[in-house]
């Protein structure tokens, strides 16, 4: 394991570099590095960094996600809430619907195996998203609307939505569904739940740092600590039915630290964007590892077709949450393609369906098919969309001189 996390620290800089030289997002170098690497192409990861995926990818998430909550300025929040709150839901919604509606046509599923399929790759990729608003918020890039935070709020909701929705249909074709209506009432409960629980841990967080005053590298290594265990909490009570989004709760930590303690809150910022460095090797070289190439290519043009169809959809639908905004149509088309890319859900719950037909004794041939599209997904729609993001941002995002310090800044202002 010491061995491949060796090689894919220095292979991982090494594709992010190149990449950036061909003016293109690094991430996409180390995405393909993890695919050329994995088990499916050349297979040169070793078992047990592989078995230990899951919870590296994991890590890897909740960092950028408190990276993402000690960027949320509450001002900002105020100004784009509306808008953040639409895109949380709408384009989800309309992309897994659209799906659920043609994948018939394109594929062999039924129209309930394709709402599966649907809810799957609805879900955007807040591990592409997420690092690329921050950069823009960090050259203050689209801040006086406040593009990069409303759309950095969104995908996370944008996730937990299509998650719960995907679990509902995956219930009713399993037979395991329980009461609908107490699946779909979870969604505001566990987003809610998890905001709440965010915002609490958060204060009583600084009253830790307050009163012991660590230094700011062990400050953020408790919040990373609370972090990896609010997910652990998660687990335990999806057990008993209880429905929580840690993940939300983690960016409502660094959020309230941000409201409350704005220094304290960009030094923990510059760390992890320290730690990031590491992080993105694990996280994009592992959600490629995932990608089953040959699988992808068995779909072809069929499960292509469905799934830019499901990213038209998507588009209408983020226009359709900004018809009220301050955003000019350039803007708004940043904003559409923002939502493109797909690649840790899809990585993440991509096979459970198949994993599900097959513990329920079912034919696994639908499962397989939901898994193909899937993996196809991130193939296509991760390097276009950070394409499209880096390209449509820079020429599209005004950049704000009168902004507040940005957190480089605060940072600098505080040694």
């Amino acid at each position: 394991m010491a061995v491949s996390i060796a090689e894919m620290i220095l292979l991982g800089l090494l594709a992010d570099w190149v990449f950036r030289k061909l003016r293109m997002p690094g991430l996409l170098g180390m995405l393909f590095l993890g695919v050329i690497f994995g088990p499916f192409v050349l297979n040169l990861m070793e078992p047990g960094f592989l078995e230990a995926s899951s919870d590296l990818r994991m890590i890897a998430l909740i960092i950028i996600l408190l990276r993402a909550g000690f960027e949320l300025s509450r001002d900002v929040l105020n100004r784009v809430g509306v808008q953040a709150l639409l895109m949380s839901f709408i384009p989800g919604i309309l992309e897994g619907g659209t799906i659920a509606l043609i994948g018939p046509k394109f594929l062999p599923l039924t129209h309930l195996e394709s709402a599966m399929l649907g809810f799957i790759v609805a879900a955007v990729s807040p591990a592409v998203v997420v690092p690329m608003m921050i950069s823009f918020i960090k050259r203050k890039m689209g801040a006086k609307k406040g593009i990069p935070t409303m759309i950095l709020a969104a995908a996370s909701l944008d996730d937990v939505v299509a998650i719960v929705i995907f679990s509902v249909f995956l219930g009713f074709y399993t037979g395991s569904s329980d009461n609908v209506l107490m699946k779909f009432a979870g969604i505001p409960v566990s987003i809610v739940a998890g905001i709440a629980v965010g915002l609490i841990i958060g204060v009583v967080l600084l009253k830790v740092f307050e009163r012991f005053n660590p230094r700011a590298t062990k400050r953020t290594m408790i919040v990373i600590g609370v972090s990896i265990l609010l997910v652990r909490v998660q687990y335990l009570l999806e057990d008993v039915g209880v429905p929580f989004a840690a993940l939300l709760a983690v960016m409502a930590t660094g959020f309230i630290i941000l409201e409350k303690r704005e220094r304290m809150a960009h030094e923990i910022s510059s760390k992890l964007g320290k730690l990031w460095v590491f992080a993105s090797i694990m996280l994009f070289t592992l959600v490629g590892a995932q990608v089953d190439v040959a699988l992808a290519w068995q779909t072809g043009l069929s499960g292509l077709a469905v799934i830019v169809c499901g990213l038209a959809a998507r588009s209408v639908g983020v226009m359709i949450s900004l018809i009220k905004s301050p955003l000019n149509m350039r803007e708004r088309l940043f904003a559409v393609v923002s939502y493109w890319p797909k690649a840790t859900v899809q990585a993440a719950i991509g096979a459970v369906p198949l994993m599900a037909m097959q513990a329920a004794g079912m034919g696994t041939a639908p499962g397989n098919v939901i898994l193909a599209v899937a993996v196809m997904s991130i193939l296509f729609t991760a390097p276009l969309g950070a394409l499209a993001i880096k390209l449509v941002g820079e020429r599209t995002l005004k950049q704000d001189e009168e902004a507040s310090f940005s957190a480089v800044e605060a940072v600098t202002a505080s040694r």
